[in-house]
């Protein structure tokens, strides 16, 4: 590993018996760009899992993560184009793991995009795996916007795993 630090953020809350998280990232393209790599099958599995999503509210959401995770094939929640994209990240009869898109366009030009990605999910110790995993695919994300695929950044999630671990000790102990 080198010794190069990296920017991790984001935010935690408990809220009842759950984790609200929020990261958040500045990208310099537009709007509809952004949405494309959210939504567009093509996209997702450049810097997801490959899948559909169903751009409708009660439209599916199939993500394949193959040997690496839980297939998820859950229903949207909400579906406003450009702007929100919610469904939960789960399956069958997993627990529900609710998690919103939302996209608000930055400068007057609008050539710029302020991603906010919301994640609701049990207050357990599974909390920093699930930051630091999302963490790793926002990464993935901003390389795919600039034409590059990366492999899932195992060092960066290691790191994310410990900001997260530390932040959650800081913000949800009783």
């Amino acid at each position: 590993m080198s010794g190069e630090e990296l920017t991790i953020e984001g935010d935690l809350a408990l809220q009842g018996d759950r984790v609200e998280i929020q990261l958040e990232r500045k990208i310099e393209h537009s709007l509809a760009r952004v949405w494309e790599m959210l939504t567009d099958s093509v996209h997702l599995a450049r810097w997801l899992a490959p899948g559909v999503i169903e751009q409708r509210p009660g439209g599916r959401v199939q993500l394949d993560f193959g040997n690496s995770g839980t297939p998820i094939d859950c229903h949207i929640r909400a579906c406003e184009p450009p702007r929100l994209l919610a469904y939960s990240w789960s399956a069958g009869d997993d627990p529900e793991r609710p998690l919103a898109w939302e996209l608000d366009p930055l400068g007057e030009s609008g050539e710029a995009t302020r991603l906010r990605l919301t994640l609701s999910l049990p207050n357990d110790e599974l909390v920093p795996i699930a930051c630091a995993g999302w963490d790793a695919h926002l990464e993935m994300l901003m390389a795919a916007l600039e034409g590059i695929s990366i492999h899932f950044p195992a060092d960066r999630f290691r790191q994310a795993r410990a900001v997260f671990s530390e932040l959650a000790k800081e913000k949800l102990a009783a």
